[in-house]
């Protein structure tokens, strides 16, 4: 398994909570806490996350085994942005079960899946209250130059008027001036769908459904 990008977790760069299916905790699990272990992580778990880790012989002879891993305090540790090489980590039994805990626990800033199955894809993205639901892609993309905002100058996870990444686009108001150089100046009415009708740029949009 490939080692975790934590060269910068702090802002909007750390991820906070890890959520495991719990059909992954015999195995799956293993890889990914060893990696955050190599990486000089430590794991705040659950019970049921936690009560895995001493069966892996490879997990209880490290080095970080003692100093890195510890239970994690129910309220505190799922409710605070660690910003540092901490995560915290719990268990799932459903997509559904997931989506619930994220909406109660979760900034509402970025939110990652990582599945093979598009049905659980499908409803996570749609089901999590976040500015940003990713699907097998990195949460480090939720940043206004990669969203192609320009230069990020803000995060917003409420709903109005901006929500995500901000750019400069996002985050002023506007004054629209309109003029005419028509002789007799333009009226509405000179716009529509028929014959004679000025047309408008916009076009149909003929889609079935969401992208995901």
């Amino acid at each position: 398994m490939a080692t975790p990008q934590t060269d910068y977790p702090s802002a909007c760069n750390a991820a906070e909570i890890l959520i495991l299916n719990d059909t992954i905790l015999g195995d799956v699990w293993h890889g990914i806490a060893f990696a955050l272990l190599e990486a000089d992580v430590h794991l705040r778990c659950n019970p049921e996350s936690l009560a895995r880790l001493p069966n892996h012989p490879g997990i209880s002879s490290h080095p970080h085994f003692s100093t890195h891993i510890h239970p994690a305090d129910s309220k505190a540790d799922y409710s605070t942005e660690h910003l540092s090489n901490i995560i915290s980590v719990t268990t799932a039994s459903s997509v559904d079960e997931a989506i619930k805990f994220i909406n109660s626990h979760g900034s509402h800033h970025t939110d990652v899946i990582v599945t093979e199955s598009s049905e659980n894809a499908s409803k996570f993205m749609k089901g999590v209250d976040s500015a940003g639901a990713f699907w097998n892609a990195s949460s480090r993309f939720a940043d206004g130059f990669r969203y192609g905002f320009g230069t990020e100058v803000g995060i917003s996870t409420g709903k109005t008027h901006a929500r995500g990444p901000v750019g400069l686009e996002g985050l002023v108001i506007y004054k629209y001036l309109l003029r005419s150089k028509a002789k007799g100046g333009h009226i509405v009415g000179e716009f529509g769908s028929g014959a004679d009708k000025k047309r408008f740029k916009h076009g149909q949009l003929n889609a079935s459904g969401l992208p995901f």
